[in-house]
C-alpha cells in the first residue's frame, strides 16, 4: 500500500483491518504503486492473491438456481457484470467456454465487484460442459433471437429441473454444438426494430425470469 491510502477515513480503516487480520502489508511509494496497479488512478492499495480454481463439480444448480454458460463472450466488462449479476440474483455459478474473456482478467475482476471471490466460475470447453450437464441432469437452454419468449405467461420461469442458460457472442450467437444439444431455445421479447440487447443486460433479465416465483 501507498501513503495515499491513508488520505481518507475509509483507507485508514482498511489498513487497520488488514493489520488486525494479520495480512502481510508492504509499504511502497505512490509512484511505485502506480506501476503495479492496472488502473490509471489507483486508490493506494493493491492486493496479491491466488484465486480459487473452481471445477464443474463445484457447481450446484437447482430449480430456480441456474448456471450461466458464456459461449465466446469476449468483452471482459460484460463478463464481470454477468458474474456480479449472477451472484446478486442467486445463480449457481458461471461456466466460461472457449473464446470467453479470461475469468482472471483485471477488467473481469473489477466488473465483478467481488463476485468472482464468492461465485463458482469455471473455465471449460463445450464437450466437458455437455458431459457434466448430462451426468447431473441439468437441462441446457440456449438464448436465440428466434427462441420462445421467456415470460411469466409461458410458465418458462418455473423450470422443474436444474437449468443452464447459454449466452452467446453478441455477433455470432451460441455455437452449433450447444445449439444442437439444447432442448429449448429462449428469447427476450423485444420491440420491433431492436435486434438485440447487451449480453450482460440480457443475462440479468433472463436470470430474473427463471428465478422469480420458484
Amino acid at each position: 500500500m501507498a501513503p495515499g491510502l491513508e488520505g481518507s477515513p475509509r483507507g485508514t480503516a482498511l489498513k487497520s483491518a488488514l493489520e488486525r487480520a494479520g495480512v502481510r502489508v508492504e509499504s511502497v511509494s505512490d509512484a511505485v504503486l502506480e506501476t503495479l496497479a492496472d488502473t490509471e488512478q489507483p486508490q493506494g492499495v493493491v492486493a496479491v492473491i491466488e484465486p480459487r480454481e473452481w471445477r464443474l463439480e463445484d457447481l450446484e444448480p437447482a430449480p430456480g438456481r441456474p448456471v450461466l454458460v458464456l459461449d465466446a463472450v469476449q468483452d471482459p466488462g460484460n463478463v464481470g457484470t454477468i458474474l456480479r449479476t449472477a451472484l446478486g440474483l442467486g445463480g449457481a455459478g458461471v461456466v466460461a467456454l472457449k473464446g470467453t474473456a479470461d475469468l482472471h482478467n483485471a477488467k473481469v475482476l473489477r466488473g465483478s465487484m467481488g463476485a468472482l471471490f464468492r461465485l463458482p466460475a469455471v473455465a471449460a470447453d463445450a464437450a466437458d460442459y455437455l458431459a457434466w450437464a448430462k451426468s447431473t441432469g441439468v437441462e441446457t437452454w440456449v438464448t436465440a433471437a428466434d427462441g420462445e419468449p421467456l415470460s411469466k405467461r409461458t410458465g418458462a420461469h418455473r423450470p422443474r429441473a436444474p437449468i443452464a442458460l447459454v449466452l452467446g457472442n453478441e455477433g455470432a450467437g451460441v455455437g452449433a454444438a450447444l445449439s444442437a444439444a439444447a432442448p429449448r431455445r429462449v428469447a427476450i421479447p423485444l420491440r420491433p426494430g431492436v435486434e438485440s440487447l447487451n449480453v450482460a443486460v440480457a443475462a440479468g433479465i433472463l436470470l430474473y425470469e427463471v428465478t422469480r416465483g420458484v
